[in-house]
């Protein structure tokens, strides 16, 4: 059998949270690789819908230390824009990047190190960062009767295009920036229908992500738990007031049961449905660390900002707010993988 490859840092996913963490590392002196499970570049963004922009502007939807060109037409970029400059920004820093390689199980050895099983052999590494992100988990809520629906259901996940509904009943559930810009890529061709748990907070048209993100952080660094304007808030971007323009802009609160041909809503009445897109968000992708038996019931890992509390050597980055502030987002990933790595740098020392 193969002898474990070693290095002192593996870091599991090359998302923009593994290259956020990557940047950083590469200066630490630490050997290091990043193991990739997907074919190309570009992590859970090359699996996105066709007509995603961004909600903020190039450059206040960066990685630390190189800023995303801005788009030829100046707008905010495209699906294809940032997974071509995460591509450019892995080989501007060289980052030791193997794929695609899946990652199984993590383990501890006896000496207290991390040996880390995959489709490609071990590896063995005394320090491990999760970074894998949520995008293949996405999350479908319960309802009654949904097994017998007989119509189509997708995750926002799976998502590409609306030709392929077009003329149907669609309906799209969950009130975040991704239901509202399906929905109006979704009602150019079809008739639908947008369910959402509550009404929907749309934001000035002036006020963009990278605004949202702004005062977001000023609440957050002064000691405030909800912020003025949370960052699930929707953006007014152009295809959105396009649908404004068009009158689809608008939600229904959530039906009460799936029906073989539907829904029911709570006042009894039927509705015939062709397909529901659920936009509905994604839970963390960390099946890998299940045998280290810190992955909790709710599905998280219980951390001090991002160093899991119950393993020494083990970090997770890029989850959400749980493992720091906008730790999700590309321009607020990089202050979560710079903390992680000098964290990382004082466990060697």
């Amino acid at each position: 059998m193969q002898s474990p490859r070693f290095v002192d840092v593996l870091v599991i996913g090359a998302g923009q949270s593994g290259l956020a963490v990557g940047y950083f590392l590469r200066r630490s002196g630490l050997s290091f690789v990043l193991l990739d499970a997907q074919p190309a570049p570009g992590g859970a963004w090359q699996h996105a819908w066709d007509s995603l922009r961004l909600f903020s502007p190039a450059d206040a939807s960066s990685l630390p230390g190189w800023l995303m060109p801005r788009p030829a037409d100046d707008t905010y970029p495209k699906r294809d824009a940032v997974v071509d400059y995460l591509r450019q920004y892995e080989q501007r820093y060289a980052l030791p990047i193997e794929r695609p390689v899946r990652v199984a199980e993590v383990h501890t050895s006896a000496d207290n190190t991390f040996i880390v099983s995959t489709d490609r052999g071990e590896w063995q590494a005394q320090a491990v960062v999760s970074a894998t992100g949520t995008w293949s988990q996405p999350f479908l809520p319960a309802y009654p009767g949904q097994a017998d629906f007989t119509g189509r259901q997708l995750h926002s996940a799976e998502y590409r295009s609306a030709e392929a509904l077009a003329g149907q009943q669609v309906l799209i559930v969950g009130g975040s920036n991704s239901g509202a810009q399906i929905l109006a890529d979704v009602s150019r061709v079809a008739r639908t229908t947008w369910v959402t748990e509550q009404e929907p907070r749309f934001l000035p048209d002036d006020v963009d992500g990278r605004v949202l993100f702004a005062q977001a952080t000023q609440r957050y660094q002064a000691g405030y738990t909800a912020p003025a304007a949370s960052l699930g808030d929707i953006v007014m971007v152009d295809s959105v007031k396009e649908a404004r323009s068009r009158g689809v802009l608008s939600s229904v609160r959530p039906f009460e049961r799936f029906t073989p041909a539907g829904v029911r809503w709570p006042a009894g009445q039927e509705q015939a449905v062709d397909t529901v897109i659920w936009c509905t968000g994604f839970r963390p992708a960390l099946s890998h660390l299940r045998p280290l038996g810190v992955v909790q019931p709710d599905g998280r890992v219980t951390t001090e900002g991002t160093r899991a509390t119950a393993v020494p050597g083990l970090w997770l980055v890029g989850y959400g707010s749980w493992t720091g502030f906008a730790s999700a987002t590309l321009i607020g990933v990089g202050r979560s993988a710079k903390s992680t790595v000098a964290e990382i740098q004082a466990y060697f020392q």
